[in-house]
Parts: structure tokens; C-alpha cells; sequence
């Protein structure tokens, strides 16, 4: 019995968090409190440290590991009279690390605390009951030891290929049979480079949250997070599993049961291209008094996997799917919400899932193509193209255009990152360009030339008061501007695109024009990265 409780120590995930109601105290005697970090002993944290930076050594050494061997091939190391001494001074190592692992499975059978977490461990893995997942909860610990609580194979989906979800592919360009091989031959070494650098220092670049080393500098950030949405909210962690493998990590909060009319609607949160929902935009909905679900981008902190648009669509699917099958929510009790790159995935999820109520979308742009262009030299123009249109085809408009629920675009006034200008270059950020695109699908009788002229000259305006003189100065009328639509809406009750303005005098449409722009985006005065307030935070306006 010891030794098989040595070797479910020795064996057994790092403990991070022990999580108390407010009645529990802990073992040593100390005064009640919600959750403490664990506190391993002697030998346990001292082989812990070790077997740290071994770990980090051999993260630095991958990621070097190119310049490394070249290094090495320089000085004539590589070969075998050489590799033969290093092989055994790594055998060697590899033995004294794994006695530090048995070291540490040993100090982990002399503390209580890990004992009473790595019972309730095995027992929930053999019993999946709800008792026994409550108990667990009770314990922060690395996830891939978390037991599994949803998977994509718990429902079917008309939605899946053999990859995964369906995505919008970029229209192919139209070639005779010949010109077709002579084209791929020709634009073979483009492909090949353009391979290479999505899945080396594009996908890191575009996803830099994905880098193990930024996740190992942020660790203590986002247990303290974590800690806190789980002994705050009362969040709930769960291990979801995508239809292409990936483990996506969750975190929910219930508000159904406060009986605030917020708290019946759920608000799923995509994260930004560093984010994560242990600090990430949670906080805005959850301070709003909303139900909230986030989760991480495959590759981020616990989730598993690399952040291709593929694999993003994926892991967004399980989501929604969690949100219905498993937590009980209805379609259009559901808004999903996003900040900056996380609008691939929401629009991606309105357009797959139209019986969504709502999407909003916070510092958000049109197509991350003219971004990625802005950062890389002219002379790389064409390989750029075909990279981004290729791997990485984040075509949030094309996708937006498919939905035809409520929209609501936050725009940032100094937004830094989705500017192909600067940041005091207002009408260089993208999310311009999304409105616009919007509008003028989806109301292109009034989104005529001089309909789009007053819409800039609106997105122009560097602060409120412009604004509002640029409103007051084409004398909106609110109210006529929504009987219009209200109107039309009552007679035909169509899909967009509508017709509303094709018999209306230019002064008219430039009202409504004026009008949409306004109920479709508003404005925070901020930088890119800024938490956007609970009070920033509304529905999208509906007729």
C-alpha cells in the first residue's frame, strides 16, 4: 500500500492551488481563508527547483537549438569520437534527474496536503461523478492530468471535415491546365518558404501567446487570475477536447442562480493573440453580472495544440457545444464576445452557428492581411500574400458578412496594433474598414458613394465632440431613421442585404447612413490593450 502510494506521488501532476470554502481551515491551524498556495516541503521543494530548471534548460536549449548545432558542426564536435563521451554525460544526467524524481515522489508522500489531493485524483478518475468533480475543484494542478469533461464525439456535427470544421477558403485563381503546372512549378519555392515561415516565427509572431517561455514568465499572473475567478465567481475549470485532439482549457461562471436578468445569458469570450481568460477580458462581462465561458487559444498556457486558423475554428466549435450540450444554454441565449485576434473565432462562430443572439467585438479589424503587410518589407509583398492567405487567412469580415444577427464593433480611438498607419492615424485602423464593409453589405442602397463619404468623414472625428458635430451637422433625425428601418423591416422581413433607400433622396440616406454607423460601432477612448470597463460594455443595438 505504501509503495503504491509512493508511486501515485512520484507519478502525480504538480499541485499549485488548494482551493477552501470559507468554513475550511487549514491543516497547520491558520486562521479561515478562501485558497492558499500549496506549500510543499523540504525535500519536495528543493527537487522541485531542480528538476525547474531543468526543465527551462531544455526549453532554451530547443529554441536555440539551430544555432546550436551549428555551433557545434563549426568547432568539429559532431561526429562520433565527440558524441560518444556526450551521450553518456547526458545518460548520466538523465539518471540523476530521474532520482530527483524519486526524491521528490517521496516528499510528496510525507505531506498531508498532497496525499488528500492525489486520493481525491485517483477516486474522481474512476468515478466521474459530480461529488467527486466538486472535490477536485478544490485543486489547482497541471492539466493534462485533468480528467476529461466534454469531448466532440458527445454530439454529432454536420459541421466537420476531415480536418475539422468548415472554414472559407480563399477563391483559387482560375488557370488552363497548362499554365496551371507551369504556375506551381514556378511558385514552388514560395510555398515552400511560405510553409516554413508560418510554422516557425509567423505562427510565434501572430500568436505570441502560444511561446512556452512567455507562458512560463506569466505562470504565477495566471494562477493568481485563475485563483481568483475560481475562489471569487466560483468558476468552474473543465477540459474540453476538439474534433482534431487539441485539449482546450476552460473556465465557467454561473450567474443563472443571483436572478439578475444578465446572469440568463451566457457571454463567450475569445481572448487576443497574448490573452488568456485567467486575465484576460472575462472581467468585463463577469463585472457586467453576465454568465461567462472563456477558454484559451490552443497552444496558450494549458490548452494544447498550435493556434492555426484550423485549429481555432476547432477548438471554438467544442466550445459552443460545451455551452449547449453540457451547461444548458440555448443558442440565442448565447453573445459571444471578442477582443482584438479573437475576432476570427466569434465571427467565425456566428457565421457557423447564425441562432447566436449577438457578437461583439472589441478592438477587432477587417483581414489581417494589410496588418501583416504594414510590419514586413515591400519586397516581401508576394510571399506575405500567399502565407497569410495560404496558413494564417484571418478573414473576419468574410465571415461577419454571413451573420445576420446583431453586431455591435468597438473601435479604439489610439489603438496601436490594428493601425496600418499610427496610432494618431485614426482612419488607418481596420476597424474602419470592417464597419464599412458591414454597411455596405448589408444596406448597400444607402452605403452609396456619398453614403460611405459622410461614414468616414464620422470615423474621422479624433475625439466626442467631433462627433457629435459631425452627427448634429447632417441633422440626423434618430427617430425617423428607425421608423424608416422599422418600417421596412414590418413590410418584408428579408435577409440582408436590404433595398431600404433605393427611393430615397440623398439627403435621407446620408442620415441613415450616419445613424447605422453610429448604432453599429462606438468609440472607447483608449490604447489597444486596455480592459474595456463593465460600463463600455452593452448589447448590440436591435431594431
Amino acid at each position: 500500500m505504501a509503495v503504491w502510494q509512493w508511486i501515485r506521488c512520484f507519478s502525480g501532476p504538480h499541485l499549485q492551488r488548494i482551493h477552501r470554502t470559507p468554513d475550511q481551515t487549514r491543516p497547520d491551524g491558520r486562521s479561515s481563508r478562501r485558497g492558499f498556495n500549496y506549500q510543499p516541503r523540504g525535500l519536495e521543494k528543493h527537487t522541485d527547483s531542480i528538476l525547474g530548471w531543468a526543465s527551462t534548460v531544455w526549453s532554451l536549449s530547443y529554441y536555440s537549438s539551430p544555432l546550436l548545432l551549428c555551433y557545434l558542426y563549426r568547432k568539429g564536435y559532431i561526429c562520433s569520437s565527440k558524441l560518444v563521451p556526450v551521450s553518456q554525460y547526458l545518460g548520466t544526467i538523465l539518471i540523476c534527474l530521474l532520482g530527483v524524481a524519486c526524491l521528490r515522489g517521496w516528499g510528496r508522500w510525507k505531506n498531508p496536503e498532497y496525499l488528500q489531493f492525489i486520493s481525491v485524483l485517483e477516486e474522481t478518475k474512476r468515478n466521474h461523478s459530480a461529488e467527486n468533480k466538486k472535490k477536485l475543484r478544490g485543486f489547482t494542478f497541471d492539466f493534462p492530468h485533468w480528467p476529461l469533461d466534454f469531448s466532440w464525439r458527445e454530439v454529432t456535427s454536420s459541421k466537420l471535415s476531415k480536418t475539422g470544421v468548415s472554414l472559407l477558403k480563399p477563391e483559387p485563381k482560375l488557370r488552363g491546365t497548362a499554365d496551371s503546372i507551369l504556375y506551381s512549378v514556378r511558385t514552388l519555392p514560395c510555398h515552400i518558404i511560405g510553409y516554413l515561415v508560418a510554422h516557425t516565427f509567423g505562427r510565434r509572431m501572430l500568436y505570441p501567446g502560444s511561446v512556452g517561455l512567455l507562458h512560463k514568465a506569466m505562470k504565477p499572473m495566471l494562477t493568481q487570475g485563475q485563483a481568483k475567478l475560481i475562489e471569487e465567481y466560483d468558476g468552474q475549470r473543465n477540459k474540453l477536447v476538439a474534433c482534431d485532439g487539441n485539449e482546450i482549457d476552460t473556465m465557467f461562471v454561473d450567474r443563472r442562480r443571483d436572478g439578475g436578468r444578465n446572469g440568463k445569458t451566457l457571454v463567450i469570450c475569445c481572448e487576443g493573440n497574448a490573452g488568456f481568460y485567467e486575465v484576460g477580458c472575462m472581467n468585463t462581462p463577469l463585472d457586467a453580472g453576465y454568465s461567462v465561458l472563456g477558454w484559451n487559444h490552443p497552444g496558450f498556457a494549458d490548452s494544447t495544440g498550435v493556434p492555426f486558423p484550423q485549429n481555432e475554428a476547432n477548438a471554438m466549435d467544442v466550445v459552443i457545444q460545451f455551452a449547449v450540450h453540457k451547461l444548458g444554454f440555448q443558442l440565442n441565449d448565447i453573445i459571444i464576445y471578442a477582443w482584438s485576434i479573437g475576432g476570427f473565432t466569434a465571427t467565425w462562430a456566428v457565421m457557423s452557428y447564425p441562432e447566436i443572439q449577438s457578437l461583439v467585438l472589441d478592438a477587432s479589424f477587417d483581414d489581417l492581411l494589410p496588418l501583416a503587410l504594414k510590419v514586413m518589407p515591400e519586397s516581401w509583398r508576394p510571399l506575405v500574400q500567399y502565407t497569410v492567405r495560404q496558413y494564417m487567412n484571418l478573414n473576419n469580415a468574410e465571415q461577419l458578412l454571413k451573420y445576420q444577427g446583431p453586431v455591435l464593433l468597438i473601435r479604439r480611438s489610439r489603438d496601436e496594433i490594428i493601425t496600418t498607419g499610427g496610432p494618431e492615424d485614426i482612419m488607418s485602423n481596420r476597424g474602419n474598414d470592417l464597419l464599412l464593409k458591414l454597411l455596405q453589405f448589408r444596406y448597400p442602397k444607402i452605403m452609396t458613394d456619398e453614403g460611405i463619404r459622410v461614414v468616414k468623414q464620422w470615423l474621422g472625428a479624433s475625439n466626442p465632440l467631433e462627433e457629435a458635430s459631425v452627427y448634429s451637422g447632417y441633422e440626423v433625425d434618430d427617430g425617423w431613421c428607425e421608423s424608416v428601418l422599422q418600417s421596412y423591416q414590418t413590410d418584408r422581413d428579408v435577409l440582408f442585404p436590404w433595398s431600404v433607400g433605393e427611393d430615397m433622396t440623398q439627403e435621407g440616406r446620408r442620415q441613415l447612413a450616419l445613424f447605422l454607423a453610429r448604432k453599429y460601432m462606438r468609440n472607447f477612448e483608449s490604447t489597444h490593450c486596455t480592459p474595456l470597463p463593465a460600463s463600455e460594455f452593452h448589447s448590440p443595438w436591435r431594431l
